[in-house]
């Protein structure tokens, strides 16, 4: 008969999986490749995850990769924009080629009547070879072909239709710029050409092993709310033989590697602040291991450096917001429950490390609750 996890116990292997019981030695691109991505539709988002969850991490550690073409930002699980390592993307970045397309049908479908998919596809490539443009540039030049059609819902659709990667200036720590797309092809000439981008043998079968690596122990559901993907219990039935079963706290299936770390429930979980979107809220099917309320997780718009989530003993319990002035951060936090005095002072030593981290004030910073 399998084990059986308490829901305390799955929070516990949770946090231990995604770096959040302790901040971990590892490098920033280790961690970017543990972690499967991280999500970036808030492209400095990243940036606050991995220094919640790293020892020593600094801006520039994750920027270089970036200018270097180490990691990169593209559409990929649940058609959102990740941050993920090269080598990541040409593995598994075209098992994502018809979700792309799904969601191109139902976000554009009808703003683009009548057109050829497979002939925007076709021009896009032409457009793009050689250049690196914005959504607006690139819009516009195609709108040339198709001068009827809505300049944007075209751009979006050649973002669905090809792989693309999203290229700096966005995404480095401390500098602005427009979402500007290249032709993955071009972007990673020596990767793309050492390993073409088409679907690798087993890459679905890697795919979900990660997924566990980073996520487990978890059901088929969560894997499939993760990436975006369906049938995969038919994957996880013909690897069967690389997977431990166990059962969770309301007796379904979980799925897990042999030999995975799952800590004591007993462990105790600092309080650790997450930027906007963090895939550890938004990665299941069943979100009840770190979110007891039920609340909807916020997808507020900004760049991933000033609000986020809290979680206190390894759960969401709060929310977080910095503003700041030319001398002066506040770090407003607003938590869903009472605190203890150990706990808020847990959380306002925490906090203080986020603001010297995060605030571009570099005095007078000042923490409150809400």
């Amino acid at each position: 008969m399998p084990d059986t996890l308490t829901q305390r116990a799955l929070n516990r292997a949770t946090l231990d999986r995604q770096l959040l019981l302790r901040r971990h030695p590892m490098p920033a691109r280790q961690a970017v490749a543990h972690l499967a991505g991280l999500q970036a539709q808030a492209p400095l988002a990243p940036y606050t995850g991995l220094w919640t969850r790293l020892e020593t991490f600094k801006p520039e550690n994750l920027s270089s990769l970036i200018s270097e073409r180490a990691v990169l930002r593209a559409h990929l699980m649940r058609n959102t924009i990740h941050l993920v390592t090269t080598q990541d993307y040409v593995d598994s970045g075209p098992l994502f080629t018809q979700l792309r397309a799904r969601g191109l049908q139902a976000s554009f479908g009808k703003r683009l009547p009548g057109l050829d998919f497979t002939e925007v596809r076709a021009y896009a490539t032409v457009v793009l070879a050689g250049h690196e443009l914005t959504r607006g540039q690139l819009g516009k030049l195609l709108a040339q072909r198709w001068p009827d059609a809505d300049e944007n819902a075209l751009a979006h659709a050649a973002t669905h239709l090809l792989p693309l990667v999203h290229v700096p200036p966005r995404g480095i720590w401390g500098k602005t710029g427009q979402v500007t797309v290249a032709l993955a092809e071009e972007w990673l000439a020596e990767e793309w050409l050492s390993t073409p981008l088409s679907a690798l043998p087993d890459a679905t079968d890697r795919l979900v092993l990660r997924y566990l690596a980073a996520f487990g122990p978890a059901t088929v559901n969560d894997i499939q709310a993760w990436s975006g993907l369906t049938r995969l219990r038919e994957v996880t039935e013909r690897i069967a033989g690389q997977l431990r079963t166990l059962s969770g706290p309301g007796g379904e299936e979980l799925l897990d590697l042999p030999g995975a770390p799952r800590p004591d429930p007993d462990t105790p979980a600092p309080p650790r602040f997450l930027p906007e979107y963090d895939n550890l809220l938004l990665s299941y099917a069943d979100r009840r291991r770190v979110i007891p309320h039920g609340r909807p997780v916020p997808l507020p718009p900004g760049n991933g450096s000033a609000q986020g989530t809290l979680l206190i003993d390894g759960q969401w319990n709060a929310t977080w917001k910095i503003t700041q002035s030319v001398l002066h951060a506040v770090l407003h936090i607003q938590p869903f429950i009472p605190l203890s005095p150990a706990a808020a002072d847990a959380i306002t030593a925490e906090g203080a490390h986020l603001l010297d981290f995060a605030a571009k004030s570099p005095a007078n910073h000042d923490i409150r609750f809400g």
